[in-house]
Formats: C-alpha cells, structure tokens, sequence
C-alpha cells in the first residue's frame, strides 16, 4: 500500500475524531519488532554503532546486523547485510574501523569494517568459534574468549581431543562433582579461556596465540550469560583484568566470583585483587587514564539478589573504597565518562531501570534518566547515548548532549512498524502491603478503552523472584499483548522484587508465600478499588519461574479467587526442585541450607502439600531444557490437575528452556495463552 493511499484512508478517520485503521497490539508484532543493541560511541563521540535484530519468520530466528548513526541523527544507515549474524561491534582505539563477531564463515569470527562501510575484511581464522573480543587500547591486539579443555594450552590440542571424541562409539559422559548441566545445556570439559593474539594490519597473528587465564580453572566469560563486561586490557596493554569463579565442586553452591589480573603476554604470576570479598566480584572497567579499577561487588556470599555496590580501585596503591555507600540500590552496569570524571550507572529503581552519574571523587549523584528501562549506555565527548523502552515503546537510542538535562531520541526503528497500531495507557499506583509497608505496581489499560466499561483483568506476576516487571517493553511477558486482546493487566512489586531497597528485597527468602502472597492479594484489592474500569468478577492470573510456583501456591491457598491460572515453568514441589536443579546457592540460600538439612523451611510453603485444594482451572506450560526448574515439575502440576478432573492443558516445548525463543514457538505460546484466558474470561 502506497503513502498516498494511506493517508486517504486514515483522514477521514482522524477527521471523525478516531483512527479507522488502529489495530491492537499483538504476539505477531511483538516477534516482529526490531530489537536496537547496545550503543557504541566512537572515539571523537561523533558516532554510534550498534547491532539491530530483525526477525526471520521463515528461518524461525533472529538475525542480526550492523548500523551506523551520526550521533546528531541526520545520518543512520546499515553497516552489514549478510547470510551470518553480526553483532558485538567495537570500535578500534583510532576510530579507522569497527570490529565485530560475524558467523559468515563456518565458524564465529572476529571481522573488521570501516565506519563509510564497504566490504568487511575477516580478522581472525581460529579452528575454533570465536566467543567474545577485546581490542588492546593500543590497537596492536587481540583478546577472544574461546573453548578448549582444561588440560590443553594450545588449540591443537583441542582439535586431537574433539576429533578423538566424535570418532569414539561410545557416548557415555562422566562427571565427578555437580553442575552436570547448567540452564539449558550438559557441561563438557571445556572451559571458556582467554587467549590473546597480535593484531597485525588487516588479520591476526593466529600461530602466536597465547592462553592468558591458564591460572584459573574458570569460565571466562562466565556461563551462561557472561560477556566481555567480565574482563577488560589495561592502558599499556601488559595486562588484563577478569571476573571468574573456580570451577570445583562447590562451583554449585558458590557465588564467589573474584577479579584477577593476569599478563598478556602469559608470563609471570596471575594476582586475585579481591581475595578477601568470598562474595561475587565482577564487571571490571577501566579510568581514561588507566589508573583506576571500577567494578562491582556484593558483600554476602551465596546471595544472588544480594546489592552490587560500585568499588573505586587505585591500581598503584591497590587501595579500595565503595562509591555512594549510602545510596541503597542495586547496581546493573557501570562506564566510566569520557573524561574520567564520574560513573555511569544503571539500577533498579521504584519500578524503573533508571540511569545515574556518580562523581568518582565525592560519590555526589545525579539521576540522568528517570523514566522507563536504561538496558545500555555509553559516553562520548558529544553526550551519553543509551537504549530505553517502556511499557508502551520499544528500546530505542537516545543522546543526553553534552551539558543538556533532555534526552533527544536518536533511533526510530519502530515507529513505522507500530505506525496504526493502539498501545494500552499505563500508570504506577502504590498501596499498603504487607506489614502496611508501601508497595507498588502497574495497571496497564486495553488498548480499545472506552471510558464506563468494564474488563478482564490479566493479572500477571513476575519471576525471580528478586526481579521486577516495571516500567519495561518487554519481549517475552508484555502486558501490551493482553491489552490487544481486549484484557487489562495488573502487576505488583510484592516484597522481594528489587528496586525499592535491599531489604525489601531481602524480605521474600525464606517467606515465599508469606508477604509476597499477600501483596498480590492486597495489591489486586487496591487496583480493583482505585480502577473502576476493572472487572473484578473476571481476573486470571499468570506467572513465570517464581510466578508460576506463585500460580501454583495459589492454587492451593487462594483456590476460589480466580476464573483461570497460567503456569510456565512454576515450582511444584520444592523438594524435588531442590535436587533436580542446578545452580544449588540460590535454593541453599532461600531456604536456610539444604533440603536435607532444613526440611522444615522447603516444606512450609511448598505448593505440592496443598494439592488437594486446587479448583481454578490451569493451563501448564514447560520446556524440556529447562534445567533451571527441570520439567518434571510441570508435569507433576499437570498430573495434580488431571488426576482431579480440573479443567487443564499441558503446552510442551521440546525444544526450548526456561524461556520460549523461537518466533514460530512464542506465536504459538501466546495463542494457547490468549485462548485460555478468552475461554474462561468472554
């Protein structure tokens, strides 16, 4: 449909005082929407690169490619256009190229672009994937991050021991100790290592590789989610700092991550700079001027959610002090400004992702950035450019001129995908929760609202459970795709959820179904009293991970409130979810030690002693990588439910984790979600 022809339909609607062609916001926008990556300032902070996803319906994925905007948006253009997948793109030291891993040969490499574009020049040829890259602040070389066995200081080696291994008959894998698997995959004997490599004109020296992290049997980066925020080069280049947790047996029950320094160049000792911290030490940057180590640290070992506090390290002296020790937030990011002045950094914060500058010498700080999700950000010489979303707008880039307090945005990706299409309004309210202390939460409107009506309500619960849905476009669990069909969504920060301080977040171990319980109860109270258009004969209610052992606890001990439940990949039985899971600190720490141990505290609130009282019809839904909450626990929910003649389906993803991934599968996920909801909610 041509421009011309469309504003012919759309005037005489907007005319009439309503747009004739709005639709409701749906699962088939939500896999189709561009995903803008994380911004990358280059060196005279006149531009910004970053990655751009797009959706391969027909391919079933993502894909992703380069762009380039002039950071006072009058220039944004694509870098690559592919088969393989580009992304993770970093600029050189002198501003001449950009580097990035692209998958266009057989293998994840690194490769090199120049910012007017052109053809892309392969760097690296390693017969293995390339996992992650960091360029020298000399621009002379090279550190990847790649996977050989443990035992192997050469790539050869790895090579023998793959070959030795797909030729072998026998497939049997042995393992001495725990994390057998991890998330959605089972461990080898690899280890993810840094090597690094000479960087010479338009390639890299391959034969001169040299393993920096062989002190340490770790991954580095860290499984599963770990990047090159865990380790950094410094200024001369002699060195590089990493984050890395000893892969033993208390690995399982172990947050203690420490930060090392090791020489580039292999030789001499591998120092831990955070020996004495037995909590988790990570995400090292360094000063402009190379004298000074920020990182984050937590305090108390085995704690996950515990608070990130920003650390200030003089390299010289080995000194070392917490910046803003006051302030009570959980820190998620950090960067050093241009100058080296101050801190950026992002945090939860009263159900936002918001964005701060700390004066590195003083700890004074400054809010830059209220409103909405700050996933990513990066400062240059011409302002702080960070992506943003919130629950009506997709991540885009934004730029905070230099000495301005107002963001202008940079990127508009979206708007003509959404161009025609109705979001539902949203707004925060707060009530008194449990122990009448203040707790807040989101009532987001149907995207067709008529004042004087009345709707079903999606009350929706988040995971965790030390997380927050917030004020956040999100791409898996958004209310806007209740809002399109029809429903309001409500959700609640119960205690627990961070971003209103440590010990509200603190307050929810060992009291899983206590006051967060009964800040969902209270907290749909609340919203049904203040939002007249809410329906509260007509509410279902969803959850994830920790939501959906909420739905389950529900089940059992709030059995008559709800016309439907949705369930995906909930905790059914806390026992066996103890010796069936993996990362074995966080149930020690939520409940006091071991199942064994401390039965009592496992079984207090535990959703399988109150099977018997379920009644609420319930939709099941489980993938089979799951290994975070094994999927025998849906089935074991499914099986309650069926065993008693209660209206339920069971929606299993072989191929899938603790998320659902594939566009194809989330399309098919949200279909036997709404239609649940419309068939006890109509």
């Amino acid at each position: 449909m041509n421009r011309r022809f469309l504003i012919a339909l759309i005037l005489p609607g907007l005319l009439a005082g309503h747009d004739v062609l709005a639709e409701p916001f749906s699962a088939e926008h939500l896999v189709r929407l561009h995903r803008v990556g994380a911004p990358g300032v280059s060196p005279d902070g006149s531009q910004v690169v970053y990655t751009l996803r797009t959706t391969d319906m027909a391919a079933n994925k993502g894909r992703f490619d380069l762009w380039l905007s002039s950071i006072d948006g009058k220039d944004t253009r694509q870098l690559t256009d592919y088969e393989g997948n580009e992304t993770d793109p970093a600029w050189s030291p002198d501003g001449r190229f950009i580097y990035f891993l692209s998958s266009e040969g057989k293998t994840t490499q690194v490769w090199r672009i120049a910012p007017k574009g052109g053809d892309a020049k392969q760097v690296t040829r390693l017969p293995v994937e390339v996992g992650t890259f960091r360029i020298s602040p000399g621009g002379d070389r090279l550190v990847v991050s790649l996977q050989t066995y443990i035992d192997c200081d050469d790539l050869a080696c790895t090579l023998a021991r793959d070959k030795a291994l797909e030729e072998s008959p026998q497939t049997g894998l042995v393992y001495e100790h725990l994390f057998m698997r991890h998330w959605d995959h089972w461990l080898s004997a690899k280890r993810s290592r840094l090597f690094a490599l000479p960087l010479e004109g338009s390639s890299a020296a391959d034969s001169e590789l040299v393993l920096v992290s062989k002190a340490v049997d770790a991954d580095v980066p860290s499984r599963v989610w770990g990047g090159n925020e865990e380790y950094i080069i410094s200024n001369d280049g002699s060195s590089v700092f990493f984050a890395a947790r000893i892969r033993d047996s208390k690995e399982p029950t172990s947050t203690n991550f420490d930060l090392y320094s090791a020489p580039m160049n292999g030789d001499g000792p591998t120092l831990n700079l955070t020996r004495e911290n037995a909590a988790w030490d990570t995400q090292p940057v360094l000063s402009p001027d190379g004298k000074t180590l920020a990182y984050l640290a937590m305090q108390r070992p085995g704690f996950e959610a515990d608070r990130f506090r920003v650390m200030i390290r003089d390299l010289e002296s080995g000194r070392t002090r917490e910046l803003a020790a006051d302030w009570d937030r959980s820190a998620s990011s950090i960067a050093f400004s241009h100058d080296g002045s101050s801190l950026l950094v992002n945090a939860q914060d009263t159900g936002n992702k918001s964005l701060w500058r700390f004066d590195v010498a003083t700890g004074e700080a400054v809010k830059l950035v209220a409103d909405g999700e700050v996933s990513a950000f990066a400062d240059g010489a011409r302002g702080t450019v960070f992506a943003k979303d919130d629950l009506k707008t997709p991540s885009e880039l934004f730029v905070l001129d230099e000495g301005s307090t107002e963001a202008r945005q940079l990127t508009h990706f979206s708007a003509e995908q959404l161009r025609g299409v109705e979001m539902g309004d949203y707004q925060q309210f707060s009530f008194a929760g449990a122990n009448k202390d203040t707790v807040y939460g989101y009532v987001v409107k149907p995207a067709a609202f008529e004042n004087g009506k009345q709707y079903p309500v999606a009350f929706l619960i988040h995971g965790g459970p030390q997380g927050s849905f917030s004020n956040h476009f999100h791409y898996r669990w958004n209310p806007q795709t209740y809002a399109g069909q029809g429903f309001a969504a409500v959700f609640i920060d119960f205690h627990g959820s961070t971003g209103y301080g440590q010990d509200f977040t603190d307050s929810i171990s060992g009291d899983w179904g206590g006051k967060p319980f009964t800040d969902l109860q209270l907290g749909l109270k609340a919203a049904l009293k203040k939002f007249a258009f809410l329906d509260g004969e007509k509410v279902c209610a969803l959850g994830a991970s920790y939501g959906g052992y909420m739905i389950n606890w529900i089940a059992g001990n709030w059995p008559e409130r709800f016309n439907c439940l949705v369930n995906h990949d909930g905790v059914f039985d806390n026992r066996m979810m103890y010796y069936g899971t993996e990362e074995l600190w966080f149930p020690e720490w939520e409940n006091g030690g071991p199942y064994y141990s401390n039965p009592k505290s496992y079984e207090k609130f535990n959703p399988v002693n109150y099977v018997d009282r379920w009644q609420t019809p319930m939709l099941v839904i489980h993938g089979q990588l799951d290994y975070r909450i094994p999927v025998s626990q849906g089935i074991g929910a499914f099986t309650a439910l069926q065993r008693q003649g209660i209206a339920s389906r069971f929606l299993y993803f072989p191929d899938e984790n603790h998320w659902v991934q594939k566009p194809q599968n989330s399309l098919q996920w949200h279909d036997e979600v709404n239609g649940w909801l419309h068939r006890y909610l109509d």
